[in-house]
């Protein structure tokens, strides 16, 4: 058996090294109803569906206990439906400032092409945040074969329904002759439970949690040991492979063909 398709997260995997687009408008939708996030608590749950984030980031409890001194009662559904309508509007622009494709990502989207991969993709993003992105992606060269988003299904990440859906989109099966990549913990989940081949992006994504810049002005040291943290929690989560970027995906793809063709499974 060979290989077939590989299924690309989005932001910090293809998109916006460092997933930044994010935290930026997490933080500024708390702001506005008088709850003060960092940026650190914001990403714990990155990955997950938006409403779902929210969700996540008001049960934390240090920020649970600040909502409930604002506001005097514990946060509701209805209040992550607040926050969600505050975040949507936001998104749109800061998707559109950090659209720029992460080094290398055109070139790998041509190198499975050469393979004969099909390539699919599923998103934390909803569909209209993505219906603005996909023409800017598209413009630098990058556009997958199908685009899943958070809210195309009953429920996105860590299920694997966004990668069930990619299956019937791109007609490909069974599962092990898939690869997914992705820069969060809830990605990797998804693959892994999807019973795909996992592959964890470490320095470009959200865990790292830096812009390329940024990256590029850590010591050797500071480098290492982010990146060492970024890595752990991806092998954590079921990444069977982990690479700095999306870049380094080649040799991960040949080795998992040599795997697939001797009846290895994921």
């Amino acid at each position: 058996m060979e290989l077939k398709a590989v299924i690309l997260d989005w932001a910090g995997t293809m998109i916006d090294h460092g997933s930044l687009a994010p935290m930026d408008v997490f933080r500024r939708a708390f702001a506005e109803v008088g709850v003060e996030i960092t940026e650190a608590e914001a990403r714990v749950p990155m990955g997950l569906p938006k409403w779902r984030h929210i969700q996540a980031v008001l049960k934390q409890p240090r920020i649970a206990e600040a909502w409930e001194k604002r506001y005097g009662a514990p946060a509701t559904d209805a209040d992550v439906d607040r926050l969600h309508a505050l975040f949507i509007p936001m998104t749109l622009t800061a998707v559109a400032d950090h659209a720029r494709l992460i080094e290398g990502a055109a070139g790998i989207a041509a190198d499975l092409r050469g393979r004969g991969l099909k390539i699919g993709s599923t998103t934390g993003y909803d569909r209209p945040t993505m219906e603005a992105l996909l023409p800017l992606s598209a413009a630098q060269g990058y556009l997958p074969d199908c685009v899943v988003t958070a809210s195309d299904l009953p429920q996105g990440r860590p299920t694997p329904m966004m990668v069930y859906q990619c299956f019937i989109d791109l007609e490909v099966w069974p599962a092990r002759a898939v690869v997914k990549v992705d820069d969060t913990a809830p990605g990797i989940a998804e693959g892994a439970a999807a019973g795909c081949w996992t592959v964890g992006v470490a320095t470009t994504g959200s865990t790292f949690g830096l812009s390329a810049e940024a990256s590029a002005a850590l010591s050797p040291e500071a480098f290492i040991a982010r990146r060492d943290a970024a890595a752990a929690e991806l092998r954590k989560a079921g990444a069977d492979y982990v690479v700095d970027s999306v870049r380094d995906l080649p040799p991960v793809l040949d080795e998992i063909g040599r795997r697939l063709a001797a009846g290895e499974h994921p």
